[in-house]
Formats: structure tokens, C-alpha cells, sequence
């Protein structure tokens, strides 16, 4: 290809990429932006994601950032016309235990002080329903007439109301159609070397041997990340683990279309018979017949006339190099099926024929304490998007945003110092991590 220069190169066109790309061109006086992929936009994990946001966080700086992610994707679905159909049903995290409940409501009330929301209790001063912001308890009478479909054994639940989900795919397309219309050009190549001369970067080097010049080169390659970053002689300390989504086919309507984002927050044993688990340890299955881990959820998926659920639970907590295909687990549907039904117990009428699903899936690429990496390390000039988790689409509108605030040299936000790499150099915040027993992580 001819030589090429511009002002910014973006390594990734997944939604960390576009999301940076499409907030640097929307500045004033920014030249050329070029992004970089070998894979058409959106493809690689972007488009297998939860499509989920939420402001509940076990750390301030990790709600600010949310929180302003999500007043991004509110100006733009409001700007668009609801062009990636932005819901606010909220995430309802459900417990069957006493204590578990206490301790979530103490968690709000912290997470409350971080910047989430007022915190409301049910049955209380005030009637619960609708609720811009903030956590609402809620105790056994009130939830169950709110949620009749749950599980008699649950004591409560807290209702995260600045949350919900969306279109990743659509928020995506927005965002690219924006770059592109802004002089913003998408490259289909593979970089393979940032090019950094005298302790600065000086642009990428394609897999077909050209260069494109550049004085800022933005890392936002996914899983990719860190085999990128290593080319400029930068080590980032990131690790992948598989995580697995199901849809099903919910043709009964065990589950209103209208339902939240439902959690159960309790461990669960799966009560499989005596033939199926032996079945499972010939398979070496072990995992799946003692104490499954918390956090079995799911979500209704499309239209009010869709029939479908999407359903996770990461019981594999496999941590991998990135491969694809993804590897299979032709049980995963079941074993979702199972554990969903732990909390909606309706969802027994499809154990013994489980209906029509598709499995499919990605990589959370992510730090050791689950947070991002966001700002200039390394040689001068360049920038990292990375590290982003399962929480990639909710906060990718405010990732790229900073990012272009660092590029361009703008005033940064209170938070951003916490997404620098050169974090890790600071003993104090290595300390305060190490104790850490809450990484927010579904």
C-alpha cells in the first residue's frame, strides 16, 4: 500500500478501538486518525459481549468512569434516536441468605458514597418502583411482589438502578459511521511492530512491510493487547479467561420481557441424579458436582416480541491464552439451565428438553485487580485502551474519551491517574490491591 501518515494510529477496531477513534475525531483541530485490524470491525469479542452496563462498583473510581460512560450513552442514544436501544431495567442481585443479603446492602451503602445513588429500603418510607439512580433493598414480601417469578427461598435483593443493557453492536456501528463520516479511515492490516526511534513512537509497521507514520499510537487490540504492546518493548500485565454466554429460546415466557438483569448471588449445588453424575466424573466433570460459584444471571434479550433469555454463569474460571475457535462446552447450556432455575424455579419445565440455543462467547483480557489500563505508557506518544474485562462496552464510550483527553493534552479527570499502567509502581496501591477480595467481576 502507498505510505501513509497520520496524527493517531488505533491498533483494535473492536469497541475499545472505535470508541477511542470516534472521540479523537470528534475533537477540534484533531488530524487524521487511522484505525488498524485484520479483522472487520467489531467482530473479534465486541460483538460476543453481555451488551451490559451498570454503576455499581466496589471502587470510586471504577463508578466515575462508569458513570460517565453512561452519561455518553445517554447523550448518544438520545442524539441517535434510541439507535442502539438503551434500556435501564437494572441488575437485581438475589440472595437466599440472611447475611448475604446484609452484607450487599452494606456494600451499596459504600458503593452509594462512591457516587452509585441514594440508597432505598423496601418496605420504607417511600414505595418502590421506578428510580433514575441509586439501590434499592428489598426485603421478602416486597420482592416477591415485585418479582413472583423468584425463587420463596429468597430473603431480599438489591436492585441496581443505573444499569441495564444495550446494543453493543449497533453502539459500535454509531460510533464508526460517526469516525468515518469525521475523515476517519479503517485499514484492514495486522501491525505487526510499533516503530519507536530515540525513546518515541514514530508510527506501525504492516504486515505487508509499509509503515503507517504517526507521533501517537493507541493500543486498543483486545485480547490482543499485550502481544502488541510487546513490540514496543512494553510488558503489560494482562491475563485472558474464557467466559461463555447462552441463548435460549424462552417459548413459554417463564420470564416477563420485562425482567431485570437477575443474579443469584448465592454458591449452588446442581441436583443432578445418581446416573448423571456418574456420568459427569467419567467425563471428569468434578467441577460441575460440588459447590458451584455465585453469580448465575441472566437477561431477557431483544424486542418485546422476542422470546429469547441470554443466560451466564462463569463456573470455568479458565484462565487461557486466547485461541480461536473458543473452545467448547457442549454442556454449558444445560449446566446455565440448571443453575438459572435455581432462582426462577419455573424454568424446570425445560430440563428434560432443553430448547433451541446458541453458545458462543469471548476472552475478558483484564488486570489482576479487574482494572482497566487507559493513558500514555511507555515511549512517548504511546497509549493504551486495554485490560478492559467484562466491562469493555459499559465503559468503552468513557475509555476512548479519556484516552483522547490524554492525547490531547486536555484537562484530565480526578480518576484517571487510577487506569495508568505506572500504577504499579506506587507500593502504597500494590498494597491496597493485594487486600482486595471484591474485583466487581459477575
Amino acid at each position: 500500500m502507498a505510505a501513509v501518515t497520520a496524527e493517531v494510529v488505533v491498533v483494535g477496531a473492536g469497541i475499545a478501538g472505535v470508541s477511542t477513534a470516534y472521540h479523537l475525531a470528534s475533537r477540534p483541530g484533531m488530524g487524521r486518525v487511522v484505525v488498524v485490524d485484520p479483522r472487520p470491525p467489531l467482530t473479534l469479542t465486541s460483538d460476543k459481549s453481555t451488551e451490559c452496563y451498570r454503576n455499581f462498583w466496589p471502587s470510586p473510581e471504577m463508578v466515575e468512569l462508569t458513570n460517565h460512560s453512561i452519561s455518553l450513552l445517554e447523550e448518544l442514544t438520545e442524539d441517535s434516536g434510541d439507535y442502539f436501544s438503551l434500556s435501564r431495567r437494572g441488575y437485581l442481585f438475589v440472595t437466599s441468605d440472611q447475611q448475604r443479603l446484609d452484607a450487599m446492602a452494606r456494600q451499596a451503602e459504600v458503593s452509594s458514597d462512591y457516587g452509585t445513588g441514594p440508597v432505598r429500603h423496601h418496605p420504607g418510607p417511600k414505595p418502590y418502583g421506578e428510580a433514575p439512580d441509586g439501590v434499592d433493598i428489598l426485603t421478602h414480601g416486597v420482592l416477591h411482589d415485585a418479582f413472583p417469578y423468584l425463587n420463596d427461598d429468597a430473603v431480599g435483593a438489591i436492585h441496581v438502578r443505573r444499569a441495564g443493557w444495550f446494543s453493543a453492536q449497533q453502539l459500535g456501528a454509531l460510533m464508526l459511521e460517526r469516525f468515518r463520516s469525521m475523515g476517519g479511515e479503517v485499514i484492514s492490516a495486522e501491525v505487526e511492530e510499533i516503530i519507536v526511534l530515540g525513546g518515541r513512537v514514530r508510527g506501525v509497521r504492516i504486515a505487508d512491510g509499509s509503515t503507517i507514520e504517526a507521533a501517537a499510537v493507541v493500543v486498543a487490540a483486545g485480547p490482543m493487547s499485550e502481544t502488541v504492546a510487546a513490540t514496543a518493548g512494553l510488558e503489560l500485565p494482562l491475563f485472558s479467561e474464557l467466559h461463555l454466554k447462552v441463548s435460549f429460546r424462552d417459548h413459554l415466557g417463564v420470564i416477563p420481557r420485562d425482567a431485570p438483569m437477575v443474579i443469584w448471588s448465592d454458591p449452588q449445588r446442581i441436583d443432578w441424579s445418581d446416573d448423571e453424575r456418574e456420568e459427569l466424573a467419567a467425563l471428569v466433570r468434578d467441577e460441575l458436582l460440588g459447590e458451584m460459584p455465585i453469580f448465575c444471571h441472566g437477561r431477557p434479550e431483544g424486542g418485546t416480541d422476542s422470546q429469547y433469555f441470554v443466560g451466564l454463569w462463569e463456573y470455568h474460571q479458565k484462565v487461557m491464552e486466547p485461541v480461536w475457535p473458543l473452545p467448547e462446552d457442549p454442556l454449558y447450556p444445560e449446566v446455565v439451565m440448571r443453575g438459572l432455575t435455581t432462582m426462577v424455579p419455573g424454568l424446570v419445565v425445560y430440563r428434560d428438553r432443553l430448547p433451541p440455543s446458541t453458545v458462543d462467547g469471548g476472552y475478558y483480557t483484564k488486570t489482576g485487580e479487574n482494572r482497566p489500563l487507559i493513558g500514555p505508557a511507555g515511549p512517548e506518544g504511546l497509549h493504551l485502551v486495554a485490560g478492559l474485562s467484562g466491562f469493555g462496552v459499559m465503559v468503552a464510550a468513557a475509555a476512548g474519551d479519556l484516552a483522547a483527553t490524554h492525547i490531547c493534552d486536555e484537562a484530565l479527570p480526578l480518576h484517571a491517574d487510577a487506569f495508568l499502567l505506572s500504577r504499579y509502581d506506587d507500593p502504597g496501591y500494590l498494597t491496597a490491591v493485594a487486600g482486595l477480595d471484591d474485583h466487581g467481576q459477575l
